[in-house]
């Protein structure tokens, strides 16, 4: 609402019975407005609390247009949490806007309204509640004394965004939704207040279990929050647990498959524990199906166990009838006569009874339906009630020793379509008749008419404005009420095993630990300390690989001193402080990284964050005594006449380097006579070997030392500390047999070297094989290389770039490829693996650039097995092309035409046959669709105008449930349809028995015309209508039967189940 406001003093009248309960979840509240005909401004009565939140009425004179003229009208509206700076918070309601009658015995004024308050909306009403002059009435008897009473009764959610205190409220506390998990988290509220199988997932032995991916672990860390946390509790270790990705949380997923999937995973996980068997005792029981013959005495009968029972809700009022209906008896008879054996077809009676019920009854309601029509699942809205105390022995086969009387516990309620929606769960934790409302982190207490009679469903006009017409019950949870007390009997903490309490309470001091630590991480510091060890078998430039260094990490404050950092440091390498010395890596204006000088005489009491320049990580070789030199401490260091040096030695004929040590040499000594005597004996070459000094300069980069009977500060331009002198023997420097006979060779070569990593792309996460490649090296060279690797013909190759921006195959490289390795490989981030996919081939690479891969099935003689084919036919070629590559893969039947056809198949029908002059151009693949490849037997080619091949499907009831292998069959025009039975028996064969109960219809636009042996072929019946797209609406024949096959196949579409893969 937008204008001016004003608080008035004035009377309020709130009930008094719940007056000091801030939480209610209703209450009914009056503002009485005095002199309301010289009312100018807005009023707002004193706040009444409702959910925590302050209510007021809202009152101001409003004008409105009707009929091109303006009248004045009474503004009523409810106000929400007004005050309030938040933008976040929201809570829904439903309200009565009443204008109370001075008059005895008259009904008051009412309006109802429903809405969901939140920052932007804070109020809602009706500008024109009532016409001013109606108000002013003393006929109409709403005013006395130019005073009115305003009145409303407000029912609302507990809100979200603010500090609603579940666990205060209610004494239970919510979980946090991950994105699209409220699904999950009305369910592990349903399975955590079954309190028997919440004490038997505390039992399961989770000692030895991965922390991360036990899922018993995970959920019994879920139920002690639960039972001990005050705040909402949050599920991403159990989803993580589950193997699921992030993506998995934000898919909305089906609530009874979660729980079947849950439940069969909780019971592997305790076979062989001391609570196996605990989920088959609380929630399995038993049903009889059963075929009974009318006139032979034969009966066939088989028990089943279930978990779960779902009923059928469509037409049904309540419970008992969609039980009624899930025992009906349905007779077989006529065609449909049941198999007796030895008795041959008879009429039977077909039907299920209950052998038994289990102490917990988990019942969904199929609200969500197949609707042919659409071809799409469907949500029913319709009315169904269910009762808070259900009684189920007339569903038993016999009775049971205790009556079958349940006890509703729990109503999970779905909000939305069948797109998706929100649910949340009613439950009654105790079995007492308290019920509570647990939707994700909000938990709030409400009535039996919310939980039970508000999500029966349908549009009843009570109903209008309390819950939505698509808010209702998915599934209900009944627990035996001679079981009550040992499921529901209270968990306390002494029946948690005490191992599971201190492992769960180490893991949250931890967890502890690791906030505080990241809640003070901008006071600290990480310093990596690195030792000369690090240095050694260093094949690279600089002194050691960052990416493979050994570390020796220190978590430092930043306020700390140089000597509290390298105290800290010594008494963690248990040497003397006068034993080591500092030497920080700088990174040099050309990229090299180098250690360099710290002055211990002015930096020591200096701030590590200043030393360091507030690098993080800060990188710092130690300096330490040599353990077999004897000394005390380490040899000083002249700044001013000093430079620190560090030596590698290169052998040409391994092409490898090795480190030699560092150094403190004077700047003024002869670099012949001090140093390379120092560095023959560090190499172990005899005294007088001549030597050839580089100084490594930066990658790809090193320059010869000349003139080396000079001074050191002659000889080396630019001296610093952390300078690298590179030498090898010079009487191998420039061998012609040695592929790099200098330093110099062997760094230009190396700055092109990469490690390349190529996965199989025909192996899902394959991890590959590395090689250290040239970026120089052209198509044929890697080809070579990687052939050599895989022991095959490089010319069976193919190779594919990696996508830059994810994992996955990219383009293909075509083997005419001018380019080097470093085209062939993607940019990627540092770190990581640069990646090239290949796939091994039949035939050469060269050959196949020119081709297309048609990947489709061949179906055999017999028509009882497919098989995968995978061709190369020519890019620019056509299906008679495609056809002979097939000729050359399968061996063709001896009577047959030598005919083949390529044929698209979709759902498990011929959709049409693609005529052999088609461009393989113009044929696309699809996920949902196949091709097929068949021989036409030479009695299946249609031989003249009256005779013609027709599609065939096998259905089961409705003609959208195709299944098996669809094919094409010949027919001839005015042909009795009983031969053409004849016939597709011997093709099909099938037995004289099954076939008797197949039927047979042409499908037309989802349209079924049944045939009898006494009709006769008409083509025009499988010709295309003319209104009619001929490649979509083909007519085909049908024949309708029971699917004993698998029920899954390539046909179908591709969908996304819920797994949980640990």
């Amino acid at each position: 609402m937008n204008g001016d406001t004003q608080e008035v003093s004035s009377t309020t009248a709130i009930d008094s019975d719940v007056e000091e309960d801030d939480a209610r979840s209703e209450a009914t509240f009056q503002f009485h407005v005095k002199d309301f005909s010289k009312l100018k401004d807005t009023l707002l009565s004193p706040p009444c609390s409702v959910r925590s939140l302050p209510w007021k009425i809202m009152v101001m004179p409003r004008t409105s247009s009707a009929q091109d003229r303006s009248q004045r009208c009474l503004g009523f509206f409810l106000q929400c949490n007004g005050q309030s700076q938040s933008t976040s918070w929201s809570c829904n309601a439903v309200a009565d806007l009443r204008l109370l009658s001075v008059k005895e015995g008259q009904e008051p004024f009412t309006r109802k309204i429903q809405h969901l308050f939140f920052s932007k909306e804070n109020d809602w009403g009706f500008s024109n509640f009532m016409a001013w002059n109606d108000v002013l009435d003393p006929e109409k008897g709403y005013i006395k004394d130019d005073s009115i009473t305003l009145e409303v009764w407000v029912a609302a959610d507990a809100p979200h965004g603010v500090s609603w205190d579940s666990k205060r409220h209610t004494g239970y506390v919510g979980l946090k939704n991950q994105g699209a998990t409220c699904y999950m988290n009305s369910l592990l509220q349903v399975l955590y207040f079954t309190n028997q199988l919440r004490m038997a997932v505390y039992k399961m032995p989770t000692e030895s279990d991965d922390t991360t991916k036990s899922v018993a672990l995970a959920l019994q860390r879920v139920f002690h929050e639960l039972q001990t946390s005050d705040r909402p509790v949050g599920t991403k270790k159990l989803t993580k647990s589950f193997g699921w990705e992030t993506l998995d949380s934000f898919m909305q997923h089906d609530a009874q498959e979660f729980l079947r999937v849950l439940l069969d995973k909780l019971e592997t996980k305790m076979k062989g524990t001391c609570v196996e068997g605990v989920i088959p005792r609380l929630f399995e029981g038993k049903t009889v199906s059963y075929f009974k013959c009318k006139h032979v005495d034969y009966t066939s009968s088989r028990t089943e166990t279930f978990y779960d029972i779902q009923l059928n809700i469509k037409g049904k009022k309540d419970i008992y009838e969609s039980f009624k209906d899930y025992i009906s008896v349905e007779t077989l008879e006529g065609d449909n006569k049941y198999d007796a054996g030895e008795h041959g077809l008879q009429e039977a009676e077909k039907g299920v009874i209950f052998q038994s019920f289990p102490p917990v009854l988990h019942l969904h309601l199929m609200r969500f339906q197949y609707d042919p029509i659409t071809d799409s699942n469907v949500k029913i809205n319709d009315r169904y009630e269910f009762p808070e105390k259900l009684n189920m022995d007339q569903f038993l086969q016999k009775p049971d020793t205790t009556p079958a009387t349940y006890i509703l516990h729990a109503v999970l309620v779905h909000s939305g379509d069948n797109h998706g929606g929100h649910y949340v769960v009613f439950i009654n934790p105790k079995g007492d008749g308290r019920w509570c409302k647990f939707d994700d982190d909000v938990v709030s207490r409400c009535s039996k008419m919310e939980a039970i009679h508000y999500n029966f469903g349908g549009h009843e006009d009570d109903l209008s404005l309390t819950v939505k017409h698509c808010t209702n019950a998915y599934m209900l949870v009944y627990i035996r009420e001679s079981c009550l007390r040992t499921i529901l009997q209270p968990v306390t903490e002494k029946d948690i095993p005490q191992e599971l309490i201190d492992r769960l309470y180490e893991e949250k001091r931890v967890e502890l630990i690791r906030r505080k630590e990241r809640t003070e991480a901008h006071l600290y510091m990480s310093v990596q300390v690195i030792l000369e060890d690090a240095f050694l078998g260093h094949q690279g430039n600089d002194l050691y690989d960052p990416d493979k260094a050994r570390y020796h990490m220190f978590r430092v404050k930043k306020n700390a001193t140089l000597q509290d950092f390298m105290e800290q440091v010594a008494e963690s390498l248990k040497y003397p402080i006068e034993q080591i010395r500092p030497w920080p890596f700088n990174l040099r204006t050309n990229k090299t990284n180098r250690p360099t000088l710290l002055d211990l005489n002015t930096d020591i009491h200096k701030p590590i964050v200043d030393i360091s320049e507030n690098i993080n990580p800060w990188t710092v070789f130690f300096e330490t005594v040599p353990p077999d030199s004897g000394l005390k401490m380490l040899t000083s260091f002249d700044k001013d006449s000093d430079v620190l040096l560090f030596f590698k030695y290169y052998d040409p004929r391994h092409k490898r380097l090795h480190y030699c040590g560092h150094h403190y040499m004077n700047i003024c000594f002869n670099v012949q006579e001090e140093l390379v005597p120092l560095l023959n004996e560090r190499a172990g070459l005899p005294q007088g070997t001549e030597l050839v000094l580089y100084e490594e300069i930066m990658p790809n980069q090193a320059e010869r030392l000349a003139d080396l009977d000079r001074p050191l500060e002659k000889v080396l331009d630019e001296l610093m500390d952390g300078d690298i002198i590179v030498f090898q023997r010079e009487d191998l420097h420039d061998d012609p047999s040695l592929e790099l006979p200098s330093c110099r060779d062997y760094f230009r070569d190396l700055f092109y070297r990469v490690e390349v990593t190529f996965c199989d792309k025909m192996v899902p996460n394959d991890p590959g094989f590395t090689m250290e490649l040239s970026q120089q090296m052209n198509y044929d060279q890697v080809s070579r290389a990687v052939a050599h690797h895989l022991d095959t013909d490089p010319y069976l190759l193919q190779f594919f770039k990696a996508l830059c921006h994810r994992d996955g195959v990219g383009n293909a490289v075509r083997c005419t490829f001018d380019g080097s390795l470093k085209d062939m490989l993607v940019v990627t981030k540092p770190r990581h693996p640069k990646k090239i996919y290949y796939q091994q081939l039949s035939i050469r690479i060269n050959e196949l650039e020119n081709k297309r891969q048609f990947k489709c099935m061949w179906l055999g003689e017999r028509m009882k097995e497919e098989v995968e084919l995978v061709l190369y036919p020519n890019k620019n070629g056509t299906v008679a092309d495609l056809l002979q590559e097939v000729q050359k893969q399968v061996t063709l039947s001896e009577n047959g035409a030598s005919k083949l056809k390529l044929e698209e198949i979709s759902s498990y029908r011929i959709l049409g046959t693609l005529p052999e002059s088609t461009s393989l151009e113009r044929i696309t693949m699809g996920a949902t669709k196949t091709f097929r490849v068949e021989e036409i037997p030479s009695d299946e080619i249609p031989e003249g105008d009256d005779e013609m091949q027709i599609p065939v499907a096998h259905f089961y009831k409705e003609t959208y449930s195709t299944f098996g292998m669809p094919f094409l069959f010949k027919v001839k025009q005015g042909e009795p349809f009983s031969h053409v039975k004849e016939r597709l028996q011997k093709r099909l064969e099938v037995p004289d028995k099954e076939f008797e109960k197949y039927r047979f219809a042409i499908v037309s636009m989802s349209r079924q015309t049944f045939l009898t042996d006494s009709d006769v072929i008409n083509l025009q019946d499988f010709k295309p209508h003319s209104n009619q797209v001929a490649s979509l609406v083909k007519p085909w024949l049908g024949l309708e039967h029971l699917n004993k096959g698998p029920k899954r196949s390539r046909y179908t579409y591709l969908e996304k189940a819920i797994k949980i893969y640990n």
